[in-house]
């Protein structure tokens, strides 16, 4: 589908934390619809996280994620930078810096409700934010919909694929594109898709084949949402997750990590 005039076509709202993710987001969907406004959140600072996070799962734990996040990670990556530029070309994927920014102290704040209700957007795009609260949702006169890194409602949280393949459901490991309510990864289906890593895949680089795999799902439920396309914007794609599992999911510690790369090879 060739790319719509962004004198008429669609507004497309992206409300969306800063990094890479982000920046494959708004150039996909700009590629297909035009122009698309970023309405972008200041991120929180990792202390206030892992206070928070504290809170339910213990210091003990969350230690072991800030370890993980900060330790294992940044080597992950670095060992994973040839085959993340693979994914990035073959599904000629941009990660590059996005143009201008509308930026909000947080996606909660009255300032990001305000701006919103002012777009008028025809769709909202969200992509790595802290959980949308009620007053900026009803702020929206549109659908919300995310590209969610794992299969709900099994896999909510982050890095659903890994704990597919950490728990021996590889036929689980795939990205959903789902509405946004006040919970987590908790709207309704509205397409899966499910793809296999491979040898040279780890937890830093299924991000980008989540991307890979959800982004198409994504343009074709915008299509559906904005009416050029004639299905309904609920229906889902093959696959389902087991009715009724609905588990979040945290970073993984650095000895769980460890301790399931050398007795199972989950990477």
């Amino acid at each position: 589908m060739a790319p719509v005039d962004s004198a008429s076509g669609p507004r497309i709202v992206v409300l969306a934390g800063p990094g890479d993710s982000t920046n494959i987001v708004v150039h996909y969907l700009a590629a297909r619809y035009g122009d698309v406004v970023v309405v972008q959140e200041r991120p929180q600072s990792r202390w206030t996280l892992a206070r928070r996070r504290a809170r339910r799962l213990g210091w003990v734990t969350v230690t072991g994620q800030v370890l993980f996040v900060a330790v294992v990670m940044p080597v992950l990556r670095r060992r994973g930078r040839a085959r993340i530029a693979s994914v990035l070309a073959e599904s000629q994927l941009d990660p590059s810096p996005v143009g201008a920014v509308r930026s909000v102290s947080s996606v909660n704040a009255p300032e990001a409700a305000a701006l919103l209700g002012s777009l008028h957007p025809d769709v909202v795009v969200v992509n790595g934010t802290r959980i949308i609260g009620a007053a900026t949702l009803n702020a929206i006169a549109c659908p919300v919909v995310n590209v969610h890194a794992g299969i709900t409602p099994r896999y909510r949280g982050v890095h659903g694929g890994y704990w597919a393949l950490a728990e021996g459901r590889p036929d689980l490991v795939g990205t959903t594109v789902h509405l946004v309510d006040t919970g987590i990864d908790t709207g309704r289906v509205l397409d899966r898709g499910f793809f296999h890593p491979g040898p040279a895949d780890s937890i830093a680089t299924y991000p980008y084949l989540h991307l890979a795999c959800g982004l198409p799902l994504l343009a074709g439920v915008v299509d559906r949402l904005i009416g050029t396309d004639a299905a309904s914007p609920g229906q889902a794609g093959t696959g389902e997750a087991e009715p009724g599992e609905s588990t979040l999911r945290w970073h993984p510690t650095v000895w769980g990590y460890v301790w399931r790369r050398m007795r199972r090879g989950v990477r």
